[in-house]
């Protein structure tokens, strides 16, 4: 009997536990607002987030991104540094200063170096930095620290809260994407007596 005793101990007494617990270490169904000019980040960012079961939300620039975040409270903001008009670390320190908003676990991203610098020097409040270009395994690196850390934790939603079904990309992220599976339409070779 002891045996068993230790085997529960180690494996959880329901394996319905076990299995609803993601083995990534990173939670499901979080809402995570991205916030960058650029389309082709924006939309893979949200695809790498909306593969892992995370409802994801985008704004291509500082105010817009404010104004989401205080309607929606996501659970965790990915900000860009970089931003046309308001750049990422005023809208950190806007978030930071607004009661709705200053839990908000935020990841700071940028592929300028000289941002990244500043990011080092002007810690505003970010919870973690991210450097463009990444890697699926670092988003998901990121979303665990906050997760272990006690940083991010996914709110209940009621029925009302949810988002509706929207597309997974807009037209312009969706162009923005290179499909290197597609060939070049003049590389297309035509098979003899067919019109090209």
């Amino acid at each position: 009997m002891a045996g068993f005793e230790l085997i529960k101990k180690l494996f959880g007494s329901d394996p319905s536990e076990r299995r609803a617990a993601p083995r990534s270490g990173v939670p499901k169904g979080a809402r995570v607002l991205v916030v960058d000019d650029s389309a082709t980040i924006r939309a893979v960012l949200g695809k790498m987030l909306n593969q892992d079961s995370h409802v994801v939300l985008k704004a291509p620039d500082g105010e817009a991104a404010l104004e989401m975040a205080r309607k929606e409270i996501p659970d965790l903001i990915f900000l860009d540094i970089v931003l046309p008009g308001m750049n990422g670390f005023a809208v950190l320190r806007a978030l930071r200063r607004d009661p709705l908003t200053r839990h908000i676990p935020i990841v700071m991203i940028s592929g300028n170096l000289q941002a990244t610098e500043q990011f080092y020097v002007q810690r505003f409040g970010a919870d973690d930095f991210m450097k463009k270009p990444f890697g699926r395994g670092e988003v998901f690196a990121r979303i665990r620290h906050l997760t272990e850390s006690g940083r991010l934790v996914v709110r209940e939603r009621t029925a009302e809260q949810t988002l509706p079904a929207e597309p997974e990309h807009t037209e312009a992220e969706h162009a923005a994407i290179p499909d290197i599976a597609m060939p070049d339409p003049h590389d297309l070779i035509m098979p003899p007596g067919e019109p090209s």
